[in-house]
């Protein structure tokens, strides 16, 4: 008897204690089966009454929550020029609260051809809500001619590549005028397809300037056999690289390099995917970044 009461006296505490935080859910709860709390007798009974008006509340709760989340990081879209190559370079920046980080790390998104500034928001939002400067470049214009296709692809887009590598340069000047206190010597490139391809060029060209490269599914440019910066690569189930592009076992070993095969289509990873999809290659990125 003793025991029980004990116990009736713990569970009688509880509900105290969530009456206290959320009094109208318990109100409610209180109005709907009072006329069964009076009637119990059974310690076991009770305890069942008690997780009930739990998970009542757990529904309530996560409800609420989902309609007061924070909405996603809204891009700044502009287009620079670059008076010296007459140029223009439309960009997209996401920048995070003040709250989120005041010495955010940059992240140049590079998207494949012929992507906007406007598109791989799944990435750029993601990583902006994490506390990441995000700046999306479009390196293809309406007047640019199309890209090479065909035989011979590395000689044939190279100039393509240094073009976006020559845009990439020049939107962190302009980044640094605007946001002198980001941390510009964590540099993080991610570039999809021909946007990896300009990736792994910029790394080639200044390793100095970049601390990770992220290239989802880039499929013309080698990777540099390096060790710094750290490289890392997200690979589609339906496209294979050209010979010599990706490191063999050994050097993947050698350059502590991390490739991870996934089976979301090539195409798919600009936006196109299935949310579990995104999902994962946004799981991956972060799992890269905090390595």
């Amino acid at each position: 008897m003793t025991t029980s009461s004990g116990i009736v006296t713990f569970f009688n505490g509880l509900i105290v204690r969530i009456y206290t935080d959320i009094g109208l859910r318990w109100l409610f709860f209180k109005k709907v089966f009072s006329a069964s709390l009076s009637n119990i007798q059974d310690v076991n009974m009770y305890f069942k009454f008690t997780i009930l008006f739990l998970l009542i509340f757990t529904a309530g709760s996560t409800t609420f929550a989902q309609k007061t989340s924070i909405k996603p990081i809204e891009p700044d879209t502009s287009t620079l020029t670059d008076a010296k190559r007459n140029r223009l370079v439309p960009i997209a920046i996401y920048v995070p609260g003040i709250e989120t980080q005041k010495k955010p790390i940059p992240v140049i998104l590079s998207p494949g051809y012929p992507g906007k500034n406007i598109h791989y928001r799944y990435i750029a939002q993601n990583l902006a809500e994490k506390g990441y400067l995000v700046v999306t470049i479009q390196h293809d214009l309406p007047s640019d001619s199309p890209i090479p296709t065909g035989e011979n692809l590395y000689q044939r887009r190279l100039p393509f590549w240094e073009t976006g590598v020559a845009n990439i340069l020049f939107v962190i000047e302009k980044l640094k005028k605007k946001y002198p206190n980001a941390e510009y010597r964590h540099l993080v490139l991610i570039g999809h397809s021909n946007g990896g391809d300009i990736s792994m060029l910029m790394t080639s060209k200044y390793p100095d300037m970049v601390s990770k490269v992220i290239s989802l599914d880039n499929r013309r440019a080698p990777f540099p056999r390096i060790k710094s910066p750290r490289l890392y690569s997200i690979r589609s189930k339906d496209q294979i690289a050209d010979p010599g592009v990706i490191p063999s076992t050994a050097e993947i070993k050698k350059y502590a390099m991390t490739i991870v095969k996934t089976e979301t289509n090539h195409d798919d990873m600009g936006g196109a995917a299935t949310k579990a999809q995104l999902d994962e290659i946004n799981s991956l990125i972060e799992s890269f970044l905090h390595k």
